[in-house]
């Protein structure tokens, strides 16, 4: 299969990740619309690892890389991500998202929509420790859980904001600790002339531990890029099954 022709096919699907979703208003392709509980079932059997496709497909220097590149540095912010959020639960005695980011100093807030954008926004972390958390998003979320073949799946343990906060919690640290954590020390020469270079940090490298430092903090037994399709769902159930149908071909899965 030529991924380049799907990776065309997919381009009005948004970049990903909680909040990058854009439902577009021009012509789109169009995708076979799945039954959720089908789609969720198959993609939380997804090891993380493997979500290095999706993850790295989303970054704008993915074509530099290599699948040796890839593999080490998904495995390497994993990592990461578990070791932040063990290092918070120690230092707070919690896992509890919302004590953590309150004895961080975040300003978090819960408006039901975002303001002048074109796309469905799950979250956003802003400089320097403000977290704002869409309800309109949430409350979709939540009446999809109320579905007992969803939470079977999902489980108990997910709770949505919880899930959400906990990812842009994970931003505040990378910038917090910028100068030692790996997803920021990590870089990739561009070019080099002589004694001049140009080192670039990657993008993907703070998704993937933020899935991580999430699934950590909420105890999932699968991993979070599982909620680009479960948020989108309720918008647009075509956008959702497109996204899943890419996250399966990426995994080298069959949809």
């Amino acid at each position: 299969m030529n991924w380049e022709y799907i990776k065309q096919k997919l381009k009005p699907i948004a970049d990903g990740l909680f909040g990058k979703q854009r439902i577009t208003r021009y012509e789109k392709p169009h995708y076979e619309i799945r039954k959720l509980d089908y789609m969720l079932e198959r993609l939380t059997k997804i090891p993380p690892t493997e979500w290095r496709y999706y993850a790295f497909s989303r970054d704008p220097l993915n074509g530099k890389f290599n699948d040796t590149q890839r593999l080490n540095w998904a495995e390497k912010s994993i990592d990461c991500g578990k070791i932040y959020a063990q290092r918070l639960v120690s230092e707070y005695g919690t896992s509890e998202p919302d004590i953590i980011a309150r004895k961080l100093g975040l300003n978090v807030s819960y408006p039901q929509y975002p303001e002048k954008t074109d796309r469905v926004l799950f979250a956003d972390f802003a400089m320097p420790n403000n977290v704002t958390i869409f309800m309109d998003a949430v409350n979709r979320a939540e009446r999809l859980l109320r579905k007992q073949a969803i939470k079977n799946i999902l489980t108990d343990k997910l709770k949505p904001a919880s899930l959400i906060l906990s990812h842009e919690i994970f931003h505040y640290i990378e910038e917090k600790y910028r100068h030692e954590i790996f997803t920021r020390t990590e870089k990739i020469r561009l070019w080099s002339i002589g004694p001049l270079h140009n080192d670039s940090g990657i993008y993907a490298l703070g998704e993937i531990a933020a899935m991580s430092f999430a699934q950590e903090l909420n105890h999932l037994p699968y991993f979070p890029y599982v909620m680009d399709v479960f948020l989108v769902y309720d918008y647009s159930a075509e956008e959702a099954s497109g996204l899943y149908e890419e996250m399966m071909t990426l995994a080298g899965l069959e949809p």
